[in-house]
């Protein structure tokens, strides 16, 4: 493994586990969020967001960290393997307390960025992570799961981790 695509709901541990890989692996770590969400949570245009992206896939070896569409083809394209953290649906407890601790102590995120309090009341998912990773569960478990089984997916190699055992077990041997 050279190039891991690491995909999976808000607070799966896709960040943590990401890190844990590339340090294991000796290869660069990129979190998509960082390249996508710009200071003041202005987000790059897709022409801008997918020419950053596939500058830094080119590279030889990396761990990437994310579920955007928009780049998901740039990624794929050049990673051998697909690592899907797919934890239950309660993994949104995980997301509350992160964003919880994140806007408390104003912990600084992608570009200076910092949890908006708005995570915790705002309806709309697209504003608010926590209501996010509840109600979009079921679409990764569906996109990842068709993927794993698409003919055009057949030179990536995926790993469907269920659980935080089989996750630190995969992140612990990995090579």
């Amino acid at each position: 493994m050279r190039r891991i695509s690491l995909v999976g709901t808000p607070g799966s541990g896709k960040t943590t586990v990401g890190k844990r890989l590339a340090a294991r692996l000796e290869v660069p770590f990129i979190e998509l969020d960082e390249i996508f969400h710009g200071p003041g949570w202005r987000d790059l245009s897709l022409e801008q967001f997918r020419s950053q992206v596939g500058a830094v896939v080119e590279a030889d070896a990396w761990v990437v960290d994310g579920n955007y569409r928009g780049v998901q083809d740039l990624v794929w394209a050049r990673a051998d393997t697909v690592e899907w953290l797919d934890l239950p649906r309660l993994v949104v407890r995980r997301v509350a307390t992160r964003t919880l601790r994140r806007a408390a102590t104003r912990e600084r995120l992608w570009n200076g960025n910092r949890e908006p309090w708005s995570n915790f009341y705002r309806w709309d998912p697209e504003h608010n992570i926590v209501r996010w990773a509840w109600v979009k569960h079921a679409n990764y478990v569906e996109r990842y799961g068709a993927a794993m089984d698409d003919p055009a997916t057949a030179q990536l190699r995926f790993v469907r981790l269920t659980s935080g055992a089989a996750i630190d077990r995969f992140a612990a041997t990995a090579r």
